[in-house]
Formats: structure tokens, sequence, C-alpha cells
């Protein structure tokens, strides 16, 4: 993906707690469209979802959603911020 100036940036985040559907229903929620599985696309920027179960101890496994933004740098910050925020509360 890239803009007309040029001025794009990739972010990885993982969350755990949440899982790629409700990622993805947070993301539609920020303005981007569902497009397939996998990427949610919005003005300016993109997100592909991806998820595996991890060991946090020795009886416990939880899913972790990564997900991959790239876009617009100004555009990222406040979004990553936003949705960070929505998925930190999907546990409480």
């Amino acid at each position: 993906m890239s803009d007309a100036t040029g001025d794009t940036k990739t972010v990885e985040k993982s969350f755990r707690g949440i899982t790629e559907r409700l990622a993805a229903h947070y993301l539609t929620n920020l303005g981007g469209e569902r497009v397939g599985d996998d990427r949610v696309v919005g003005d300016d920027w993109e997100a592909t979802l991806s998820s595996e179960t991890v060991d946090v101890g020795p009886t416990l496994d939880i899913t972790e959603v990564t997900l991959v933004f790239e876009g617009d740098a100004e555009t990222l910050d406040p979004l990553i911020t936003q949705f960070s925020q929505k998925a930190m509360r999907a546990g409480g």
C-alpha cells in the first residue's frame, strides 16, 4: 500500500484475549471494510489479521491475534491507539 506522498508505514501488534472476528469487528467500527477472511481496509490504511494459540502456563492456552497495519503514517497512529483501547476493554 502506498499513498501519493510515499509516507507509509507498517506496524505489527499482537493482542491476547480477543478473536480475529472481534478484531475485524472493531476495525470495521473504526471505518474499515472487511475484505476476505483476514483483511480489513479503510481510507489510507489496511490491516491483515492472523491468530495462533499460545501457551501462558503449564495448563493454559489462549488465542493471540496479530494485526499488521499498513498505511499513511498520520492515519495509523490514531487508528492503532483507538483499536488498542477497544481491544484492552474486550476482556474486562
